[in-house]
């Protein structure tokens, strides 16, 4: 996902859009865009796109007027992996971290990767798993920075990314 339409823009049927991509206007230039309306996918293709203020705006095919545009807020908008740049060894985009498993150094399962969050110093992986207590089993969250030291290696491959960080914090 590299953003959301999340507001109107004029009485043409513009739309503003929260982007994830960095630089934010930097979602312009991937096209075109699908979305997922009723569990169909559609492709969106986007006329113009422009910076106005602090926010992103677009014109989309089709979308001739508010009304047509107010029924697209809350769309998630979505690429083809193919047209991200390639990544230098290394590095990752957070759609393959997500679902890996996290374990520490002392071995200790952690969870699974759920989500990751930007905090502005640092992006942080959002670990989601299972901590047996005696009255009964809880979801036991783990927020932990994705750089080093605490960030040890992650193995694509196995699934796995290997952190220092302790079970009970």
């Amino acid at each position: 996902m590299v953003g959301k339409i999340n507001g109107l823009f004029g009485v043409q049927g513009w739309v503003k859009l929260f982007s994830h991509t960095q630089p934010r206007k930097n979602i312009l230039s991937y096209q075109p865009w699908h979305i997922q309306i009723d569990g169909q996918w559609q492709t969106l293709d986007i006329l113009k796109g422009r910076e106005q203020g602090k926010t992103i705006v677009a014109q989309l095919r089709d979308i001739n007027n508010r009304e047509q545009a107010q029924s697209m807020i809350g769309i998630d908008l979505y690429i083809e992996k193919s047209q991200l740049p390639k990544l230098l060894e290394g590095e990752h985009y957070w759609e393959d971290l997500i679902g890996l498993e996290v374990i520490n150094q002392q071995q200790v399962v952690l969870g699974k990767v759920s989500n990751l969050v930007d905090t502005g110093a640092n992006n942080v992986l959002v670990v989601s798993g299972d901590k047996e207590s005696s009255s009964s089993k809880d979801r036991k969250e783990h927020w932990v920075p994705y750089i080093e030291p605490f960030l040890i290696s992650v193995d694509i491959g196995k699934k796995q990314i290997l952190v220092d960080w302790d079970e009970d914090f």
